[in-house]
């Protein structure tokens, strides 16, 4: 379980390989999060109860929160959006039935999903016009059928390599609490590539604590 408590972190629902982003307004005050083992036990005859570790299950996250109908002075984006714009683009995802991305970032450590959109139940609060809303999201495993090929009457099937929606953006614009580390690790998955987008895009290192936000970064490949 992951509780928030400051504007260190963010988190985003994206779609279609970041062509949509929606930066979620109000940090939820916990984030439940599920990804057992799901070990199971036997019995051997002559040896008692065996452990049979099972391949990891896909993970689960779930949280409560509400979209304002006021700019807020405690929002964690910069920019006040209508309530019902998030309703209708998270139910808009919802039914093209494609996988979103999941993208936590905090001080220690960050997460970046693909997943379903497997509940989302929301109303207006009475008085505020807040719209309060529940969701749950479940880790999407990409996967693809593979071609069975016919050899000397033996039937033998080709590998294939799994789709995959994690396509590198070729541009990155900064958001408060970016830095060159940060982005390296959320958009490359390696922060040690840090100084590779550095060299791309010409920053000095003295520029490197004043990086202007809404700043395009090219990324490497």
């Amino acid at each position: 379980m992951i509780t928030n408590r400051n504007h260190e972190h963010n988190i985003w629902l994206s779609y279609g390989n970041q062509k949509q982003n929606l930066h979620l307004p109000v940090n939820p005050p916990e984030i439940k999060l599920g990804d057992a083992a799901g070990g199971k036990t036997y019995e051997v005859s002559g040896l008692g109860e065996i452990n049979v570790i099972q391949s990891p299950k896909l993970t689960n996250i779930s949280f409560d929160c509400f979209f304002p109908a006021e700019a807020y002075p405690f929002l964690v984006s910069k920019t006040w959006i209508d309530p019902a714009f998030y309703v209708i683009v998270i139910k808009g995802w919802m039914e093209k039935k494609y996988p979103i991305r999941f993208i936590y970032t905090g001080p220690t450590f960050d997460i970046n999903l693909p997943m379903s959109i497997e509940k989302f139940e929301w109303k207006e609060a009475a008085g505020s016009g807040d719209i309060e809303y529940s969701i749950s999201l479940k880790e999407f495993a990409f996967y693809g059928a593979r071609p069975v090929i016919i050899k000397n009457d033996k039937a033998s099937v080709k590998p294939q390599a799994r789709p995959s929606d994690k396509t590198t953006p070729k541009t990155y614009k900064l958001v408060a609490g970016d830095s060159l580390i940060k982005v390296a690790r959320v958009q490359l998955g390696n922060e040690g590539r840090w100084k590779e987008i550095q060299k791309l895009n010409g920053i000095k290192d003295s520029q490197l604590k004043k990086l202007p936000i809404g700043m395009l970064l090219k990324l490497p490949g």
